[in-house]
């Protein structure tokens, strides 16, 4: 880490006085330059949002989101009036801009990350290397990564009870050990990148942070014989050919041949979890000509030393060409040039030399159990993620409840529906009654199951008052069906809607 500068918490704190005085925000950026250009960002697309700051050329607000958010070059005057406390000077100390004559320009991006956990709303600056929304293209191989749609989603799939450790295998900006920090008493984040661990450090400075130590080296190499409570990972797992003018990038690409990388990562991390630990992985996955995707992650599961308890969520599937289209433009090639159609070319006979026919896309939960393990389910959910913040606990509680639990113990249970979930009934016209009936979550995976009319029967008179045997045998008499039948058919069917979180236990 020679070529980087040190950490210096007082400058870092002087920084954060400075954008906490000027209200550098996510809410007060969106007053700033308004909906469209906020929206037009989402896209990639800055052209609205430069024009909106020019119209306030005395703001240090605008100031702040011109240097460290929009990554352009600023009047020096300007700079350090919004920067009174660092100074340019400072910010230079700590990385983040450089004096060029009359202006100054960013080295890195610095931008608000407003989030919402158990604790409450919370608020952190987020520094990254510059990109293309600060016109950066392409960028440069040991690029550091901001926040983006991957890293919330993770960042909301974790759990938050309370642990004494954690660990952020291959960290890039930190954003997921910031996150741990909130209930981990102590926070370990990995990376094989030197420029990764110096940004982790600065953000937890820039943030007050402490107690998350920073170790260089890949994979699970700086934690041998170390086991945690909690792991994180939204590793470098792009599936990336080995071949000539093709870029390896090391927030996407651990240099490893296929999805070898997700491998690696599932089939030893159980050796890294304390017993009752949890580990979510993000990750790609190749289905090939003799197994699928989820077939294949299975047999990982199954080969690790440490029996594990699994859930395997498939939420999307890409064909190769997609997915090689997708993270070609990622790194900045764009489609029209000689580059583009030779990197894509590279990525299509890397997937034909192992007969693969498709990539998953989703998330691994883990746990190493106090006892044999009790999970296996590896499924496809197509779905836009929403609201997944306690999605994993609650499913892992449910089921370890479940477990326990015989058919007369559940039927002597009392339950409720969960908030989010609403029925609906699709009538072919002039028909009676309606031909399909499904019930819908409104958050977490946004399930919708199609059922009968005495499932939607049992779920619609779940209000945590009578026991589920007394509902299903009420239903059994109202449809004069068999009472002992429909429990039989039933049951099986309530379990899955409790893990699933359509129902809940009373």
């Amino acid at each position: 880490m020679h070529d980087l500068p040190p950490i210096q918490r007082a400058l870092a704190a002087s920084l954060a006085h400075d954008l906490a005085r000027a209200g550098y925000r996510s809410r007060s950026l969106r007053e700033l330059w308004g909906a469209v250009a906020d929206d037009a960002l989402l896209r990639g697309d800055a052209v609205p949002a430069h024009r909106a700051l020019t119209r306030h050329p005395d703001s240090a607000l605008a100031t702040l989101a011109s240097l460290f958010f929009l990554g352009d070059e600023v009047d020096v005057h300007a700079a350090e009036r919004a920067l009174s406390r660092v100074g340019v000077d400072g910010a230079a100390q700590l990385g983040l801009a450089r004096r060029v004559g009359d202006v100054v320009q960013p080295s890195a991006v610095v931008r608000p990350y407003a989030f919402t956990d158990a604790q409450g709303d919370g608020h952190w600056w987020i520094a990254s290397d510059l990109d293309e929304l600060a016109g950066v293209s392409p960028l440069r191989d040991d690029h550091v990564l901001g926040v983006g749609g991957a890293g919330r989603t993770l960042a909301g799939l974790l759990g938050e009870d309370p642990v004494a450790s954690a660990l952020d295998l291959g960290c890039g900006c930190g954003i997921q050990a910031l996150h741990l920090s909130r209930h981990a008493a102590r926070v370990v984040a990995t990376d094989i990148s030197p420029r990764a661990l110096w940004i982790t450090s600065l953000n937890a400075s820039l943030n007050g942070v402490s107690g998350i130590e920073t170790r260089l080296g890949s994979l699970f190499d700086p934690v041998g014989g170390e086991v945690f409570e909690r792991v994180a990972a939204n590793p470098p797992f792009v599936i990336t050919p080995r071949a000539e003018g093709v870029p390896v990038y090391e927030y996407r690409d651990a240099g490893l041949e296929g999805d070898d990388l997700m491998a690696a990562v599932v089939g030893s991390v159980g050796e890294h979890l304390a017993p009752g630990g949890v580990a979510t992985l993000l990750g790609n996955w190749e289905a090939r000509e003799d197994a699928t995707g989820l077939q294949r992650v299975r047999a990982w599961v199954d080969g690790s030393a440490v029996p594990l308890d699994a859930w395997v969520v498939e939420r999307e599937r890409l064909d190769p060409a997609r997915y090689a289209e997708v993270w070609v433009r990622d790194g900045g090639t764009r489609p029209g040039s000689e580059q583009y159609d030779s990197m894509v070319g590279a990525w299509l006979d890397d997937f034909g030399r192992r007969g693969v026919t498709g990539v998953g896309l989703g998330w691994v939960f883990l746990r190493r159990p106090a006892d044999a393990p009790t999970l296996a389910r590896y499924e496809e959910v197509g779905f836009a993620a929403g609201a997944v913040s306690g999605l994993v606990p609650a499913a892992l509680a449910a089921h370890d409840r479940l477990a326990a639990l015989e058919d007369d113990g559940l039927a002597a249970s009392t339950l409720l529906v969960a908030p989010d979930v609403t029925e609906a009934r699709h009538h072919i016209p002039g028909a009676e009654g309606p031909s399909v009936l499904e019930l819908r979550q409104g958050g977490g995976l946004a399930r919708t199951l199609e059922v009968d009319s005495a499932l939607a029967a049992v779920v619609g008179a779940c209000d945590g008052e009578l026991p589920l045997g007394v509902l299903v045998d009420a239903v059994a008499q109202l449809l004069e069906l068999d009472g002992a039948a429909l429990r039989a058919e039933l049951l099986p069917r309530v379990r899955e809607l409790l893990f699933t979180g359509f129902l809940g236990f009373a």
